[in-house]
């Protein structure tokens, strides 16, 4: 057996190499195939939990020439790593597009969408995204709005109704990775502020009267969580606080 390299060897000054074969040599069959469940596409990954992909990226902390060597692997672990210690100021409009292209699973997506909006480019990639007929590529305009709720605590809610008017058009989509992020991005806007809570929460109730399978679906299930009881309480002290 092959003696496994402790995450201790992995520093700041690690190379794209260096992390490639340590990744390598923690990767797991049986976690690869436990991904299936989950809908998680295996053929580029090695099975690493998340968990401690995410403590490898602190380890090694930002370094933007080696995070595109990382992702050049084309392995899915390392690509996350990549996404995580890429320095976002430095990442432009045309690597993001190059990124996404490649993306195959929702996890990668969802992963890597974190970067993008803390871009500055984020809001026009959002749009471009959207309109993209790529299943994952559009999954990215939707993981990225329910992202920016999170991360872009001082945008006005102008930009966030934008974003419900670009729910509302895909609302439709049926496919299921997209259906899923758009549904996901409705929950999130009307969870961020009172003020968002109630266009989303017509815009959810809209949908769940369409004649449309797909939006009917996305609408009910935004409606149940924004009328929930206790997200309603958690908006009321959210303003009380602000």
């Amino acid at each position: 057996k092959n003696r496994r390299p402790p995450m201790a060897e992995l520093s700041p000054g690690s190379s794209a190499e260096e992390v490639l074969a340590h990744l390598r040599s923690i990767g797991s069959e049986e976690n690869r195939r436990g991904m299936l469940r989950y809908g998680i596409r295996i053929d580029r990954a090695l099975g690493i939990p998340h968990g401690v992909q995410r403590q490898i990226a602190r380890k090694i902390r930002r370094n933007h020439e080696r995070a595109f060597e990382l992702w050049a692997s084309g392995i899915t672990e390392a690509q996350f790593i990549a996404s995580v210690t890429a320095d976002p100021k430095r990442l432009t409009v045309d690597d993001a597009r190059a990124w996404a292209a490649s993306f195959d699973s929702w996890d990668i997506v969802d992963g890597v969408s974190d970067l993008f909006v803390d871009t500055d480019h984020w809001r026009e990639l959002i749009d471009e995204f959207a309109a993209d007929e790529r299943e994952f590529v559009r999954r990215t305009a939707f993981a990225m709005i329910a992202w920016s709720v999170v991360h872009r605590k001082k945008e006005p809610d102008a930009t966030f109704l934008h974003f419900l008017r670009l729910i509302e058009v895909h609302a439709a989509d049926e496919r299921n990775f997209v259906k899923k992020a758009v549904n996901w991005a409705l929950r999130c806007i009307g969870k961020r502020s009172l003020a968002l809570h109630a266009p989303a929460v017509a815009l959810a109730e809209k949908l769940a009267a369409s004649p449309d399978k797909t939006a009917r679906w996305i609408g009910r299930g935004a409606v149940k969580e924004l009328t929930d009881a206790k997200t309603l309480a958690r908006l009321e002290s959210k303003k009380r606080s602000d």
